[in-house]
């Protein structure tokens, strides 16, 4: 049993590593279009404050 463990173990960490970046990926891409929006809600906010 010792034996196998190894692979599986890298199967594991190639599979998290895997997701890991895919997961990356789309919090890139979700927060580099959503911020622009949210930096000017914020603007608008701080001038009705003014």
């Amino acid at each position: 049993m010792p034996q196998a463990m190894p692979m599986n173990w890298l199967i594991l960490y190639i599979f998290l590593i895997t997701l890991f970046l895919i997961l990356n990926i789309k919090l890139f891409y979700s927060f580099s279009k959503i911020p622009n929006s949210k930096l000017k809600n914020f603007n608008k906010k701080n001038y009705w404050k003014w």
